[in-house]
């Protein structure tokens, strides 16, 4: 990454080395959010933000998001987590905290459209994204020299599905040597098998050029436009091996009428497109979304 960046993601981490994130679901009662924090005070922690939402107060499900500051995070981390346990045992909660100086680290994958890949760099460079973009994964040329402008590594794998076992197989391992935790899809226009989504559950983010569940699959503006739609959209989601239907993260519309052809509703679509999988992205890393069957609470 360039040297402006690289310090800007440093300054970052070390303004929030004390900052940290504690996510919770668990069966809604009494007393959670009380037990919660008072947890925290005993450890020192300062509460600076709390977001919560219950299903249903009567058997539901609780979902809360705790940001909160503590001198010396990283050194009482480990004994924050397993003093925690207690907690978590007697309401039955999965949790976790994160730690906002541990930055997330992306993998872009894109074919041969840029806009969204092009939008999370610019989100990126401007202080926006705060994540490390630790490479990107293209089946096609065509973003080299933008990406390496960067000095972001890029990756070229041919793919299509004659050979997409051997093509996973080079891009997990990508993967592990990278350390990635996140995979964005920026128009990646190939199919992921169930192998390689399950090896990451709830990390791989994609972008769908409709607004779902309305024209699932190809070619949507043509069919959009042949439909005679007044609105377009776009959704960002989770990616499940059920095809352009996991858990939505965002989604957003824009107005179209008689006079705008397909290529008029595609080159609105891809405004679209690219602020909606950004706003997704950024809530993602930031610890916001959680994930419940097959929706999600976004706080």
């Amino acid at each position: 990454m360039s040297n402006f960046v690289r310090e800007q993601l440093r300054a970052y981490r070390k303004k929030n080395e004390n900052i940290g994130r504690l996510i919770i679901k668990c069966p809604d009662r009494p007393g959670i959010v009380a037990t919660v924090t008072a947890f925290l005070k005993e450890h020192n922690a300062n509460i600076v933000e709390l977001s919560q939402y219950s299903m249903n107060p009567e058997g539901g499900t609780f979902f809360t998001r705790i940001e909160f500051e503590c001198p010396d995070l990283k050194k009482q981390a480990e004994k924050l987590e397993q003093e925690f346990q207690e907690v978590a045992d007697q309401f039955s909660m999965e949790w976790k905290f994160n730690y906002v100086s541990d930055l997330k680290r992306a993998a872009i994958f894109v074919s041969k459209e840029p806009h969204c890949l092009l939008e999370l760099l610019w989100e990126w460079q401007s202080g926006d994204l705060m994540m490390d973009i630790a490479l990107v994964i293209s089946n096609h040329e065509d973003a080299r020299e933008t990406v390496e402008a960067l000095q972001i590594p890029y990756y070229y794998i041919p793919a299509n599905k004659d050979i997409r076992k051997e093509v996973e197989e080079k891009q997990l391992k990508l993967l592990q040597v990278f350390e990635v935790d996140l995979i964005i899809l920026a128009r990646y226009m190939q199919i992921l098998t169930p192998d390689f989504v399950a090896a990451h559950p709830n990390r791989i983010i994609n972008i769908h050029h409709s607004f779902l569940p309305a024209f699932i699959g190809a070619r949507p503006y043509e069919r959009a436009y042949d439909r005679g739609v007044k609105l377009i959209g776009a959704t960002s989601h989770y990616v499940t091996n059920d095809l352009d239907e996991g858990p939505i993260i965002e989604q957003d519309i824009g107005r179209v009428n008689h006079r705008d052809s397909a290529e008029d509703m595609k080159k609105a679509g891809r405004t679209i497109e690219r602020r909606v999988l950004a706003r997704a992205v950024k809530w993602h890393i930031e610890d916001r979304v959680i994930v419940h069957g097959n929706k999600t609470v976004v706080f």
